[in-house]
């Protein structure tokens, strides 16, 4: 019922923007200048859209003023602008702007009032959906209620204070490169813990410094290098791909053995996908023997363990069945030459 009520929303908002005269700035040759970036997209509405993106699609725009009777230049605040090409590869390539913005939009001048309607969150259009049933939105809807971040709500906090909707993309489930994941990861929660101008928003004020808070940390460039901050800082568990249970400070793990054992929470959340992956495509057998976790997990893989005590044992076997093969051929050959009469 969502889908079938967001299709008839685009399209009369289409048909509306094709028929109106609505006075906008730039209107003339819209979409030409970034068309070699718009032909692989898979967005209908990528000509409507360009629309928004004359003014929100750089750092200088330009509007033409009735009253003054002129062109005016002006300077688009940095968090209005919207990147078209990260726009057109993240997880909403294929939405029309006003699908989640007020058709109230489609005017310029922008009616004030319009910032202050509610936006959209993540459930409101995913949740019930079976097409996203793998995502479980719900349990990610039930884990964030719980979180730390879900209290900031009232100051301002929402998905999208993590997920900015103009760009955000999935990386943990395309597999591939680890690495990249935890840099992506990181670098959403870094947007605002290391960003004083934004975590004060939420803080009361208050600054932080990353690098100090984690000074009790041992080799700390190599964990913040190699595993993401949801391992420590949220509820790890096997049941979502990413938590989002983010915990208090004082609920962090800072004990070495949640990963570092046989157990590992990083094999329950960071590999896991992967692995499942790599199992698929490789075979059960080189995806145990080449899993990463013998580096980074678990000191030990008892797989290779067990090999390699096997072919050592193998291999000890073999030179001392050689050994007492030479010694009984020497033996032999000794007494033969004893008895041998010489004339």
């Amino acid at each position: 019922m969502k889908k079938l009520v967001l299709l008839i929303s685009s399209v009369t908002g289409l048909v509306i923007f094709l028929a109106s005269s609505t006075i906008h700035p730039s209107e003339k040759g819209i979409g030409d200048e970034f068309s070699y970036r718009l032909q692989d997209t898979l967005n209908p509405y990528q000509k409507a859209n360009e629309l928004c993106f004359s003014c929100h699609g750089q750092r200088v725009y330009k509007y033409q003023n009735e009253n003054l009777g002129r062109t005016v230049k002006s300077s688009m605040c940095d968090e209005r602008i919207i990147d078209r090409k990260l726009f057109y590869e993240s997880n909403h390539r294929s939405f029309m702007c006003v699908d989640c913005h007020s058709d109230g939009y489609r005017t310029f001048p922008h009616p004030g009032e319009l910032r202050m309607e509610q936006k959209f969150n993540c459930i409101d259009c995913h949740g019930g959906d079976p097409a996203f049933e793998e995502y479980k939105f719900e349990l990610i809807e039930e884990e964030y209620i719980k979180s730390s971040h879900f209290r900031l709500e009232e100051e301002g906090f929402s998905c999208w204070s993590c997920h900015n909707p103009h760009t955000y993309k999935t990386v943990t489930r395309q597999g591939g490169d680890i690495s990249r994941t935890i840099m992506y990861s990181n670098a959403i929660c870094l947007d605002c813990h290391a960003n004083n101008d934004r975590f004060m928003l939420l803080s009361n004020g208050k600054e932080t410094n990353l690098i100090s808070k984690h000074e009790w940390l041992p080799y700390q460039r190599a964990h913040m290098r190699n595993v993401r901050c949801l391992e420590c800082h949220a509820d790890v568990t096997d049941t979502i791909l990413v938590p989002h249970y983010i915990k208090t400070k004082e609920e962090a793990v800072k004990g070495c053995n949640e990963c570092h054992s046989k157990n590992s929470l990083l094999m329950a959340s960071l590999y896991r996908y992967k692995a499942t992956e790599e199992r698929k495509t490789k075979g059960f057998l080189n995806a145990v023997i080449l899993n990463q976790s013998y580096v980074i997990g678990a000191n030990r893989n008892e797989f290779l363990d067990t090999l390699s005590l096997i072919l050592s044992g193998f291999g000890i076997l073999i030179i001392s069945v050689h050994i007492f093969f030479r010694i009984l051929y020497s033996k032999r050959k000794t007494g033969g030459t004893k008895n041998v009469s010489v004339s």
